[in-house]
């Protein structure tokens, strides 16, 4: 489809715009600075904005003609705790912030759209804009709906989007079905009796059983999970002892990490399994053990009906090159949380190859801006079919 005037001449002002967004990243229910750019420039368009959801959300309503079907669409606004590496004249000013996953590029992707669609007014119903604080795992997509986002703005559907280092810049892919993973955390405490290193007899030891219980852990996938579902077991933290005291058995080793899954059935056979194997390794070594695992966000899984009009846009916009056997991914996005609200669809958007090794999450990242066109193009594409005349 070729590059309509509207996207052509705000090309400019959202490239600049993407870059100060980078250049002043705001972790989780902190974008006060980012939110406030969002809601101006959703106002000057003449669009209704709603402020307060999940603490630093946005909401912006465009309604146009008499068209009764209702439809969101999300971006999110954080960016990650983490410090930027790459030197970049537009490089995170803050210590320790960074637009590690392209948040900022999210951002100014339904601007760009929100603002075109406010002047060419082409479809008949209502759109609802949604900016997203806090998906870096700090809850807020699940805070905006707690806070009443569906009740004040109910939907017939909800998308979201996400750019993807490896596809190309005007390359997007749409699946149905899952796309992304549960994120769980879980907590392993084994509490034993501590003792001199040289006299474990007389102690009760924590770490030994630990270490059986980190061997055993694999076994859930590999022998207790169907081989034909996806899942994650992976322990990410152990704590225990002092390494200045190297002749101390400790009392209490702590271990943590996360499971994820694309089905309801594995998520809860993985909270039950690795809480069974902590319980058993505890009995088998006569040790006390605590087991806490926390749901934090569901899969991601795309309905294929919405699926099948966001490929109908994506194939708008991108012709030919629209993958549509994208595998999905293990990582995790509280898009979840709108996906059970309303039928949803998540789809990616081509980022360029990953230089260096800069994928999300990594301190070289950068959203590219060669991405904007399609992007902004996209959303206009999904509005206009969704929402037609």
């Amino acid at each position: 489809m070729p590059l309509q005037d509207p996207i052509k001449a705000d090309l400019p002002f959202l490239r600049n715009l993407r870059q100060d967004l980078h250049a002043h990243p705001e972790l989780g229910f902190e974008e006060e600075r980012t939110s406030g750019i969002v809601a101006s420039l959703l106002d000057e368009a003449g669009i209704r904005v709603h402020r307060g959801l999940g603490k630093t959300g946005v909401v912006g309503t465009l309604q146009v003609g008499d068209g009764t079907r209702t439809i969101g669409l999300r971006a999110d606004m954080d960016a990650l705790a983490m410090p930027e590496i790459a030197d970049r004249p537009y490089k995170s000013k803050f210590d320790g912030k960074m637009h590690a996953c392209g948040h900022d590029g999210h951002t100014v992707l339904l601007l760009g759209a929100a603002r075109t669609l406010a002047r060419t007014r082409n479809f008949s119903g209502t759109v609802h804009f949604i900016f997203q604080p806090a998906e870096e795992g700090r809850g807020g997509a699940k805070r905006m709906v707690e806070d009443g986002l569906f009740r004040l703005f109910p939907c017939d559907a909800v998308y979201g989007l996400h750019n993807m280092p490896g596809l190309a810049p005007d390359e997007m892919a749409v699946t149905a079905g899952p796309q992304l993973a549960s994120s769980d955390s879980w907590i392993v405490i084994f509490r034993g009796v501590g003792t001199h290193g040289a006299k474990p007899h007389l102690g009760k030891d924590p770490i030994t059983a630990s270490g059986h219980f980190l061997t055993a852990l694999q076994t859930i996938v590999g022998r207790v999970v169907d081989p034909l579902q996806p899942a994650v077991v992976s322990a990410c933290s152990v704590r225990a002892g002092d390494p200045k005291a190297l002749n101390v058995i400790p009392d209490i080793v702590e271990i943590g990490g996360t499971a994820r899954a694309y089905s309801a059935q594995v998520r809860d056979q993985l909270e039950t399994e690795i809480g069974r194997l902590a319980h058993g390794v505890a009995a088998m070594f006569g040790i006390e053990v605590e087991y806490t695992f926390t749901r934090r966000i569901p899969p991601v899984v795309n309905d294929s009906d919405a699926t099948a009009r966001a490929l109908a846009a994506a194939r708008a916009v991108c012709g030919s090159r629209v993958v549509t056997d994208f595998p999905p991914s293990t990582a995790g996005d509280d898009f979840a949380f709108f996906g059970e609200a309303a039928p949803g669809a998540y789809v990616w958007l081509g980022n360029g190859p990953a230089v260096d090794g800069a994928l999300h999450h990594n301190t070289a990242y950068d959203f590219n801006d060669e991405a904007i066109a399609t992007g902004v193009a996209f959303w206009i594409a999904l509005v206009e079919q969704e929402l037609a005349v």
